[in-house]
């Protein structure tokens, strides 16, 4: 069965920057309910203004608000669900919220370390806890996870990164098994490299293309109306990806040097991501 997202009450995570915001403007304009959550309450709710103001929202009679949500805390996921109670039940929950400062794993400091599993992963889970119970009890819903091509394939200067997306990735395959008999579909999406500020300064690998926040938007979309176990960004890195798994660790290697895959990380121009690195950084 396809769903129609004029129906649809949707929550996003992380959704006042990146691909949460692409999700958020590109599901309203189908005339979707959208809540998004973002740590920086003004800027989640001027977003969410934003968006809702667009011509196109209005004429699908789509709607977004914005509230505070710290995707680590439980505590802040009441409280947000609280304050957008008036969208009506969450259909369907979109984890999105994640952070990637990159370096070599013996120079991480330790409370980054746990910045990145508590909003990579325990943010994934609690949101599951706050949202899931209601979707079981009413017999359907829809759990859509953001990891990464990095939950598959692990690169170095982002050990913790890629273990918290593997994580997310091994949650996701589970908590289906869980959640089928009780009609709640859940869906894992990976992309690669996508154009937003997290990945600013890192570099695609060689015949790899680089993705837009709307490239994810559309997969979500897409997962929405027809709810899929794993989507990759693209989709044809999928198929090079577990390809290569099935090959003997020498070749693996050797792919990987040829496609610079190993060095995508590490090669990550520092400049370009001053920024980022430093309001992410700064939060710990």
């Amino acid at each position: 069965m396809t769903r129609d997202l004029n129906t649809l009450s949707v929550l996003v995570t992380g959704g006042a920057r990146g691909i949460g915001r692409a999700i958020a403007e590109r599901l309203a304009r189908h005339g979707t309910r959208v809540a998004i959550g973002d740590l920086d309450a003004e800027l989640v709710r001027s977003v969410a203004a934003e968006i809702s103001a667009d011509p196109e929202v209005a004429r699908a009679g789509g709607r977004v608000v914005g509230a505070e949500l710290d995707v680590t805390e439980r505590s802040s996921w009441d409280a947000f669900l609280a304050a957008t109670a008036d969208l009506g039940p969450v259909d369907v929950l979109v984890n999105n919220a994640g952070i990637m400062p990159l370096g070599p794993l013996l120079e991480e400091p330790e409370a980054l370390t746990r910045k990145i599993v508590d909003v990579n992963l325990h943010g994934i889970v609690h949101g599951t806890k706050a949202v899931a119970p209601a979707m079981v009890a009413r017999g359907h819903g829809h759990i859509i996870n953001i990891a990464s091509a990095v939950g598959r394939v692990p690169l170095p200067d982002g050990a913790t990164y890629s273990a918290s997306k593997f994580a997310a990735v091994g949650f996701s395959e589970a908590l289906r098994g869980e959640l089928a008999p009780s009609g709640v579909d859940v869906t894992v999406v990976l992309p690669n490299v996508v154009r937003t500020e997290l990945g600013s300064g890192v570099p695609a690998a060689r015949g790899v293309k680089a993705v837009t926040p709307e490239d994810v938007a559309a997969v979500v979309e897409g997962a929405i109306r027809k709810p899929r176990p794993e989507l990759w960004v693209p989709r044809y890195a999928q198929v090079v990806a577990k390809g290569a798994l099935v090959l003997p660790a020498r070749v693996q290697h050797l792919l990987a040097r040829a496609m610079r895959a190993d060095s995508v990380l590490t090669a990550a121009d520092q400049s370009a991501r001053a920024a980022y690195e430093a309001r992410v950084r700064s939060q710990h």
